[in-house]
């Protein structure tokens, strides 16, 4: 089976873009463009980062209870930017819990956690825990755990269908992961301005009822994953059973805001269809 209405990527302005929808089983339903490019994630690189702190978790090398980050903060809260932490420097703004303030710094802060706890540094603790065992040889980190990942729609593909049928987590913790933390708690969604509340899981934001989004309108609230300033967007949507990546060369804009919606509802009424 392929997607046509994955072909809508043809109509972005952007010089490239590749986008695949695969199902928890792994079967890729369809996808178009070069889904072998390798594309700077940005902030996609946020979920992958997070998997692989929860592997650490698994493994008994943290606990997502114990103090990281700022003082009062949790490994817990630096996943669902909710410790206090500015958005792109190491300084506290509120206190943990409070507000939730999207955090690359949170993200940093959890890679120097997790390499002190495990002794490896991140980058190849998230190559052995995660990329390696699900074949996702052509996406590496280069620098930040927060935005500094690059990979190819079929490897994201692989991942996504981890996500959606976890075998290197126990399912409990990926539930988790998919569950709103600290809920009520609201803050600014990159790009799309004050969301009350702004819901967030452990490393992947949550839809809710959250509007506007960069989701479809036809997106179920459960809808979680992540987008990226480079032009980049992962969706998982339980409700509809699939999952979608898009990446693209062009940095995120009034395009993206434009462009994606539309075509995440073309691609749910499509398999609806």
């Amino acid at each position: 089976m392929s997607l046509k209405s994955l072909a809508l990527i043809e109509n972005w302005p952007v010089p490239t873009a590749a986008a695949g929808v695969v199902r928890a089983d792994g079967t890729v339903l369809g996808a178009h463009g070069p889904t072998g490019h390798r594309f700077p994630l940005a902030s996609v690189t946020k979920p992958l980062a997070a998997y692989a702190v929860l592997v650490a978790y698994e493994e008994g090398a943290i606990e997502l209870d114990e103090p990281a980050g700022p003082e009062g903060s949790t490994v817990r809260h630096l996943l669902a930017h909710t410790s206090g932490l500015a958005f792109d420097e190491h300084r506290v703004t509120s206190a943990p819990g409070e507000r939730r303030l999207y955090s690359n710094a949170g993200f940093e802060q959890l890679g120097d956690h997790v390499t002190k706890a495990t002794e490896i540094p991140f980058a190849e603790y998230l190559r052995q825990a995660v990329l390696e065992p699900l074949g996702m040889t052509s996406t590496s980190l280069e620098g930040s755990p927060a935005k500094d990942g690059v990979s190819t729609v079929d490897d994201l593909l692989r991942f996504a269908a981890e996500v959606q049928a976890p075998r290197l987590l126990d399912p409990r913790t990926v539930a988790g992961a998919m569950t709103v933390q600290y809920p009520g708690t609201k803050g600014v969604l990159p790009g799309y301005g004050h969301q009350n509340p702004n819901d967030w899981g452990l490393g992947f934001e949550i839809r809710g009822g959250k509007s506007p989004h960069w989701t479809g309108g036809s997106s179920s609230p459960r809808t979680f994953g992540h987008f990226g300033q480079s032009g980049t967007f992962l969706w998982v949507d339980p409700d509809a059973g699939v999952a979608c990546a898009a990446l693209a060369d062009r940095a995120f804009g009034p395009w993206a805001v434009e462009a994606w919606p539309p075509f995440t509802d073309a691609v749910l009424a499509e398999l609806r269809g």
